[in-house]
């Protein structure tokens, strides 16, 4: 997996660089995702690759059939991943650029699991105290895990603070086994 995440590496920051220099870091969010959407449908995954059909065949086709959608240079990058035979790519490109947004945005994307529904008050009030301490605008994706018995898990990138229950029997756990 890591060997895939470089190579969408330097497709994910030309792109990028792309989208800044033009000011339209959204509509390549936009057309990336359509990409990547389009090499997951099950139909066209089975092309990718398959013997019968040449990268050119397969860039004509997905260029025609995106082209309202992704505008030329959408349509450009998705024959030029086609014939590049990285159309697979396209997934782990669209995160990679999304992250570099997130960066240049001074925006991060938080996943907060937690035991029990939380409250508008309280979930302003964390969001609050995320966005102080990362020094970011946060988006929040709240999610509910009766198993952690009680607390919550945050995931903001690399950062995982777990403060729940199951959580602490895990670390009490192994601190007595070893």
């Amino acid at each position: 997996m890591a060997e895939l995440q470089t190579l969408a590496r330097p497709y994910a920051k030309a792109v990028f660089e792309l989208g800044r220099e033009g000011g339209n870091l959204k509509d390549w969010s936009a057309r990336l995702a359509t990409i990547a959407a389009a090499v997951q449908v099950p139909e066209t995954a089975a092309l990718i690759g398959h013997p019968r059909v040449t990268r050119q065949m397969l860039s004509a086709a997905l260029g025609k059939s995106l082209a309202a959608s992704l505008g030329h240079d959408g349509q450009g990058l998705a024959q030029l991943l086609a014939e590049n035979g990285r159309l697979t790519l396209a997934p782990l490109i669209a995160e990679q650029f999304e992250a570099l947004r997130a960066a240049a945005e001074s925006r991060v994307d938080v996943e907060i699991t937690s035991a029990a529904e939380v409250s508008g008050a309280q979930r302003s009030a964390l969001g609050a105290a995320l966005g102080e301490r990362l020094h970011r605008e946060v988006a929040i994706d709240w999610k509910t895990d009766e198993s952690l018995i009680a607390g919550a898990v945050v995931r903001a990138g690399d950062l995982v603070i777990d403060g729940s229950v199951s959580g602490e029997l895990a670390r009490m756990k192994s601190a007595l086994t070893q």
